[in-house]
């Protein structure tokens, strides 16, 4: 039983429990600071848990707070993320959207601005930033970044993109249900959102490698003892000033990988050169860790 507990990752498992506590925070913050006071509606779950509270008073005779009605809409999603993503995956995002509601439920609503315009911009990267924070460090809001995910797996689109489309109708259906001005509130708040999810969750952008070394050997183990990537070797390369004979590698990493291939080229081969191209599309198979 000893060895069973010292087997358990228990430093990832307390970094995930620590990162579901700080988007818990950020999503309240976003909420209740933000979206609420200034009629804003969120993106995915979160934009369709507000509508349908908006609306409960009409339809069950009370207001349902949006916690309750966030917590019951991502249920049938967790049995989505269960099947198609991954087990450690679901019960990380379970637990995140528990504590969401419940931050949601004890953090008091708060209006620091009554221009909706604010309350837009800064719930909206409040928001992106949480999601991108919960993503970077393999865990989900729930909602629609379980279909965001799913999609991007086959397609290889960016997660806020991806998330983007799938939101057109929530704006819609706001617009139309409670006055047309918080539709264009609620786009520019989600395209916020969506842009900053896309600058914090960098494990989706994808950098061409080329590296023009001496010693390729020393490079080629100094990189795959630090993260899984394939490199493709060209022999022969020759300079143009010199005339002496190096070795071309070509492989492709993330910007999250960035550090650890700055930190293998360091140590195996210093003199080298390296390029690095921005954010690449992929065709073909590229290893990403699962969730």
């Amino acid at each position: 039983m000893k060895k069973f507990f010292e087997s358990l990752p228990v430093h990832d498992y307390t970094t995930k429990l620590s990162v579901s506590i700080v988007y818990a925070i950020l999503a309240s913050v976003a909420m209740n600071f933000f979206y609420q006071p200034g009629n804003i509606y969120s993106s995915g779950i979160t934009g369709l848990a507000q509508i349908l509270t908006t609306l409960s008073t009409n339809i069950v005779g009370f207001k349902v707070p949006v916690s309750i009605t966030l917590y019951a809409l991502n249920i049938p999603l967790f049995f989505v993320a269960w099947r198609k993503i991954g087990k450690k995956f679901t019960i990380f995002t379970f637990l995140t959207v528990t504590l969401t509601s419940i931050f949601m439920q004890i953090v008091p609503q708060t209006s620091l601005s009554n221009d909706p315009i604010i309350c837009a911009i800064f719930g909206g990267a409040v928001m992106g930033s949480g999601i991108g924070f919960a993503l970077k460090n393999g865990l989900s809001s729930g909602g629609l970044d379980i279909f965001s995910i799913t999609i991007r797996k086959k397609t290889g689109r960016s997660v806020g993109s991806i998330s983007m489309y799938f939101n057109g109708l929530i704006i819609f259906v706001a617009g139309y249900l409670f006055g047309w001005q918080y539709m264009f509130y609620s786009a520019l708040s989600i395209f916020v959102s969506g842009k900053v999810t896309d600058a914090v969750y960098t494990k989706q952008k994808k950098m061409q490698v080329m590296i023009i070394t001496k010693n390729p050997d020393a490079v080629i183990d100094g990189i795959q003892q630090k993260m899984r990537r394939g490199i493709t070797i060209i022999h022969e390369a020759e300079g143009a000033y010199r005339h002496d004979k190096q070795t071309l590698l070509l492989t492709v990493v993330t910007r999250f990988e960035l550090p650890s291939l700055e930190a293998a080229m360091k140590e195996s081969d210093p003199s080298a050169f390296v390029s690095i191209s921005d954010n690449v599309k992929i065709l073909g198979r590229f290893y990403e860790e699962d969730l």
